[in-house]
């Protein structure tokens, strides 16, 4: 099996957001390194800030971060900023964030190096942060930008507060670059919550009501009194009500609101969604409103999926629909298209990373009537077995589409979760399948592959014959497993004709007969590539199933239909 590419994240935050040509340079720099690529540059005019975010393997990352450190360093004086964000230097924190086939750790020592290459080459001092951390308590972000930039003549004076890499003398360098925090944490959701308020004070106080370190203790006044201490002289904090966040509340005058600005740190404890909510809440016992959702660099898909699907159940809607419906529901529902439109192209990291790749010839990015045209061709891909796996998938779809009906039927309002499970479980199905589409055609390029390698030698011939086996077994387990998925739209045709609306009960017959094709095509896929197996124990191995599965397919179907017609000839 092959390995799993490694691949890393990195979200740099520059202290610039209004000379684009100055971002610019910046980002050549790293997009001219190799094995990289930039995926957003969000930058803004408020806070003078850009995030950027790209990825790539390890080394290639860690050196466009460098690269990109050292142009930030050249261009942007810090003397001369201001901006509605805190920052301690003209790369202000620079984390790596693992993505694929590489750990927080190993990432937590490629920032450690990184900080101390800053440090030394290019005479920036470093704090590491989150899992690269070096000192107790510098896990946080904020205790490392203590003070922000101002404050960084003061804290060399203190030996607790000098950095952990580049420690020397404040002088007119620093004074120019600042410091750069650099660390490794795992994927973070950069959010603002937009309120109908100008007031930053208000705003505060929502983000103090939910983030995990919460407010101070006050004695009296809430606002005014004295904080409460403990025996240390340390504040004694009151906890807000979301755990793995971080917020502050600001005025945005481009947009001429204030925010709650949030950091989520891991959204497996919080997710996106259940932070809106919470905020919404907050913000309306404090005669505050929501209006809508930004979201500062990218977003993972599954933040907006599990969003779109908790609103969706909120509606007592099914949630076995289309991505791209569910994606829809998440943007309206938490009002990401408030302040400027919402591309989910530009936003989503799985759907930039995808832009990146090569889909040419990928079927299911044919329209319908490409698919058949291509089908039509001489050319003997795609054939049989790529075109019974979309038949088990429009059968899938058609069962679906039942179901989706029966959850919406007026009347059926406390059936809507019984339906939507068996809608979710279509979807799956129908997924799994169109993959096989792609999967199948795969299968015949193997083949066609190891028939073209060279067979000038005996070790050319051997080489070549256990490829050719190799891609021949492939091509008869690929139309195996379009046989076994399709075989499952069986049970959820059967389901819907049984307890479905009664009124599309022909959909789900058409939604078996589809089924029964396409185990039965696959099925024949699966013995004429056995057929050429010399290992014929395997050969009929693969035979044997494939019958029991055409079997068991043309029983299914027999007595679905059976079903369909007693509705339709009901009296």
């Amino acid at each position: 099996m092959a390995s799993i590419k490694r691949i890393i994240e990195c979200v740099p935050n520059f202290s610039e957001g209004r000379d684009m040509g100055v971002i610019k340079q910046i980002t050549s720099e790293i997009e001219s390194t190799d094995g990289v690529r930039l995926l957003d540059v969000d930058p803004g005019e408020a806070t003078n800030r850009t995030v950027v975010t790209f990825v790539g393997e390890p080394e290639a990352v860690v050196e466009a971060a460098f690269k990109a450190v050292r142009k930030a360093g050249e261009l942007i004086d810090m003397r001369q900023h201001h901006g509605a964000h805190p920052r301690i230097g003209a790369t202000d924190v620079l984390p790596l964030v693992p993505v694929s086939g590489i750990t927080l750790e190993e990432c937590a020592e490629l920032a450690r190096g990184l900080a101390e290459r800053i440090a030394a080459e290019l005479r920036i001092p470093c704090y590491c942060y989150e899992a690269a951390a070096l000192r107790p308590g510098r896990a946080n972000l904020a205790v490392c930008r203590k003070g922000e930039y101002e404050a960084i003549a003061e804290r060399l004076g203190d030996e607790a507060e000098r950095p952990d890499f580049g420690y020397r003398p404040y002088d007119d360098d620093m004074a120019r670059t600042g410091c750069t925090v650099v660390g490794a944490r795992d994927f973070l959701i950069a959010v603002n919550f937009n309120l109908n308020t100008t007031s930053t004070r208000r705003a505060n106080a929502v983000a103090f009501d939910v983030r995990e370190k919460g407010r101070p203790e006050r004695t009296g006044n809430p606002i005014t009194g004295p904080i409460v201490r403990d025996a240390e002289g340390n504040p004694v904090m009151r906890p807000g009500t979301l755990k793995c966040t971080k917020a502050i509340g600001w005025f945005i005058k481009e947009y001429g609101i204030a925010q709650v600005s949030m950091n989520i740190t891991n959204v497996n404890v919080t997710p996106l969604h259940v932070a809106f909510e919470e905020v919404c809440r907050c913000a309306e016992a404090r005669g505050l409103r929501v209006t809508g959702t930004e979201i500062v660099g990218l977003v993972p898909e599954h933040s907006l999926i599990d969003a779109g699907k908790h609103f969706l159940k909120k509606q007592h809607r099914s949630c076995g629909i289309p991505k791209g419906d569910i994606l829809n529901i998440a943007v309206k529902s938490l009002g990401l298209d408030d302040l400027k439109p919402f591309v989910p192209e530009e936003k989503v990291i799985e759907y930039l990373l995808a832009a990146g790749e090569n889909h040419e010839g990928r079927l299911t990015a044919m329209t319908v009537e490409g698919f058949a045209d291509e089908t039509l061709r001489e050319s003997p891909a795609p054939g049989g077995g790529s075109v019974s796996a979309y038949m088990g998938a429009l059968g899938a779809a058609l069962g679906t589409m039942v179901a989706n009906l029966s959850a919406h039927k007026p009347g059926w309002d406390d059936r809507w979760e019984e339906f939507g499970v068996w809608a979710a479980k279509g979807v799956e199905i129908e997924t799994e399948l169109l993959r096989l589409v792609d999967e199948d055609t795969e299968a015949f390029n193997r083949i066609m592959a190891a028939f073209s390698m060279p067979k000038a030698t005996d070790e050319d011939k051997k080489l070549r014959s256990e490829a050719i086996q190799r891609a021949t077994l492939f091509a008869a387990q690929v139309p195996l497993e379009t046989m076994k998925a399709s075989s499952k739209v069986f049970e959820l045709c059967r389901a819907m004709v049984e307890q479905g609306n009664p009124n599309s009960v022909s959909d789900a017959g058409v939604g078996a007969l589809a089924a029964r094709a396409a185990v039965m095509g696959a099925g024949l896929n699966v013995k004429i590539n056995a057929a050429s197996l010399k290992d014929k124990g395997v050969a009929d191995g693969l035979v044997a199933e494939a019958d029991r599965l055409m079997a068991e397919a043309c029983g299914a179907e027999a007595a679905i239909l059976e079903m369909v017609n007693k509705v339709i000839n009901k009296d």
